[in-house]
């Protein structure tokens, strides 16, 4: 728990800097510590923080799987000195897990921590959960995740994609993960979100439940103040706090972002963010990712790149869902977005696919209304994005292999 945590006076004193209100925060005492690490042969040491009550000790770098199917990335990434990886039992439809699983094969059990993640049904418009998310139906997710690994428990089992406090509190997923801690088959539980995150991170806080909170921050977001607020609460209380989406949504492909290291540092120079999860698909984007773990100081020229691209709307959607009730055909638009995102920005066609599957969207999107009633809050053209991504959903699946 931080010895000194930045209240909301704290975060308005901060220097506001660049276009559309960047902050950086003054400096602060951080409980971490350096450890030495061997990398390749080398020592190097990384930073370290402790995810809340867990007591777990991380570096403040380490993998989100999401998007790659290199087993020789993951056991690089894990031989330079990175703990945790972060999956999903969706993620690759379900091969994720299972790669990983070949990689942790005789790897001492106390040499990583593995963090996957389910969901249930429901409802796109309305963040709620259908009849067929029972409690059962979590605990056979949970079971598929510990046969994809082939680990006999998980160290964080989160409730996956959040973004309502009905669904945070629902009952039947809270009885779920409190029997798999029980049953040992989870060391932790936790819940991840990717909008509407304050609501999410206070309704954790509140079910005194949660071990971990799994949250989208970013230099980009326009409520970056209250998500921070949100997160400074909850470490408060002892909740381990993990950021993603740091770089613009996961993007390492924006020209006018030189320093892809400075998104992350921009997250880390936050106390209550105790690890990071970056999605990296390439050994050279490890190579920076690790660069951070040494040394995550934001510099005064990266503040600047940060200053440059903060106004620019890019591919990330705010998640603010003031679109929803624009539009006449109640189109799921941020689910939308997102599925753009995957594509246009992870390259990961099959994710995008199988989410923009899951909406269940008519068979007619974005054709029969002759002007758009949609005004994107950050200046997205809305239809145009939505009838470039529906294409989509046509792609014969073996396509992506």
């Amino acid at each position: 728990m931080r010895k000194k945590l930045i209240g909301r006076r704290d975060f308005m004193k901060s220097s506001l800097a660049g276009f559309g209100g960047l902050f950086f925060l003054p400096q602060v005492d951080m409980k971490q510590e350096l450890r030495v690490v061997e990398s390749k042969g080398k020592e190097k040491k990384f930073v370290y923080r402790t995810l809340g009550k867990t007591g777990i000790k991380l570096p403040v770098i380490n993998m989100g799987v999401m998007n790659t199917d290199n087993p020789n990335l993951v056991r690089v990434a894990l031989d330079s000195g990175m703990v945790m990886l972060d999956t999903a039992q969706t993620y690759q439809r379900g091969q994720n897990e299972g790669m990983i699983g070949e990689v942790l094969k005789g790897r001492p059990r106390d040499s990583f921590v593995l963090a996957t993640k389910a969901r249930l049904p429901n409802d796109q418009k309305t963040g709620i959960y259908t009849e067929e998310a029972t409690e059962e139906a979590f605990l056979k997710k949970v079971d598929v995740s510990l046969k994809n690994l082939g680990l006999d428990y998980i160290d964080i089992y989160y409730h996956h994609n959040v973004w309502k406090k009905e669904s945070a509190l629902y009952e039947p997923i809270l009885n779920a993960l409190e029997k798999v801690k029980k049953a040992g088959k989870a060391r932790f539980v936790g819940i991840t979100t990717h909008m509407n995150e304050p609501e999410v991170i206070q309704a954790a806080i509140d079910s005194k439940f949660y071990d971990v909170i799994l949250t989208s921050y970013n230099f980009e977001q326009k409520h970056d103040a209250e998500i921070r607020e949100a997160m400074a609460r909850a470490a408060h209380a002892g909740i381990g706090i993990v950021g993603m989406k740091a770089i613009r949504g996961g993007s390492r492909r924006i020209p006018t972002l030189k320093n892809p290291a400075a998104a992350l540092k921009w997250v880390l120079q936050d106390p209550n963010v105790h690890t990071l999860v970056p999605g990296f698909t390439t050994f050279e984007q490890m190579s920076v990712d690790l660069a951070v773990a040494e040394d995550p100081t934001l510099t005064d020229l990266e503040k600047k790149d940060l200053e440059k691209v903060a106004s620019a709307s890019g591919l990330y959607c705010q998640g603010c869902r003031q679109c929803l009730g624009q539009c006449p055909e109640h189109l799921p638009i941020p689910d939308l977005m997102r599925a753009y995102m995957y594509t246009y920005d992870y390259r990961n066609l099959t994710h995008a696919q199988d989410l923009l599957l899951s909406l269940n969207l008519p068979n007619r999107v974005c054709e029969d209304c002759t002007l758009c009633q949609v005004k994107c809050s950050i200046g997205f053209d809305v239809p145009g994005k939505i009838k470039d991504i529906v294409r989509l959903r046509d792609v014969p699946t073996e396509f992506f292999v």
